[in-house]
């Protein structure tokens, strides 16, 4: 999810920590929905644009 986001793993992960994207912990990992990714980028979209 790094890679789509275009940063590193470590900001997903206080992303998530933080509560700006939703996520769902599996065992060790996170899960993301695809709409929640699309959501987060569309509200950073149109506060930088």
């Amino acid at each position: 999810m790094a890679k789509v986001l275009r940063v590193s793993n470590m900001t997903v992960y206080r992303l998530i920590n933080t509560g700006q994207l939703p996520a769902v912990r599996v065992g060790k990992s996170y899960r993301l929905r695809e709409e929640d990714v699309n959501r987060y980028l569309s509200e950073r979209f149109t506060e930088a644009g």
